[in-house]
């Protein structure tokens, strides 16, 4: 009888430390998930505040350069598709996640082409409102990559956490999954050609 009692005495002792593993585990994935959703809440708000400047730099340029309509057209245009993206961070597939990247390059490229339209317009870069919209925009641009840079720290917490021996065991078990980096633009790698 008192074999019997320490055997069970040892079976519950091993069923609490798996409880107490398991429920760790549990909690430690979601605060790193949670990380990661609020990281990238801050990405998208950011990209927003971005959005959110543009139609203010897109009708100060108007003033100024009226026969640019197809420049500004392709800014606003590029805004609505890069603000109508919206990407769930549960679900933040690789896939998912350069077609994110695609829509705000597309917004940068036309914004880069608006401020070298700029140059055409002396005027227009004495603008004390223009110059205070465009460092408004590049703050922002430098925001975006602070909280990207952020977001890609959270990912490799939490991707690491739910790769490592046994904790990959329990993720796959509780539907843990790696979540997406961001990645540098292709042609990033090689370095702009400069002119003069």
């Amino acid at each position: 009888m008192k074999k019997l009692w320490i055997t069970l005495g040892i079976l519950a002792l091993l069923a609490l430390m798996a409880f107490q593993w398991v429920k760790s585990f549990q909690n430690n994935a979601v605060g790193y998930e949670e990380g990661i959703n609020k990281q990238w809440a801050n990405v998208e708000s950011a990209y927003q505040r971005r959005a959110d400047l543009i139609p203010n730099l897109v009708n100060t340029v108007k003033g100024y350069a009226k026969h640019e309509k197809e420049t500004l057209e392709a800014v606003i245009k590029a805004r609505a598709q890069a603000t109508q993206i919206k990407i769930d961070p549960a679900n933040l597939t690789p896939e998912k996640l350069a077609q994110f990247q695609k829509a705000q390059q597309g917004l940068s490229g036309a914004l880069n082409r608006l401020l070298l339209v700029v140059e055409r317009y002396p005027e227009l870069k004495a603008d004390k409102h223009f110059l205070e919209l465009q460092s408004q925009l590049e703050g922002t641009e430098n925001r975006i990559n602070v909280e990207r840079n952020k977001y890609n720290q959270a990912v490799q917490v939490y991707n690491t956490y739910i790769r490592r021996f046994p904790n990959n065991i329990l993720a796959s078990m509780f539907g843990f999954k790696p979540k997406a980096y961001f990645q540098a633009e292709k042609g990033a790698e090689k370095a702009p050609k400069v002119q003069f």
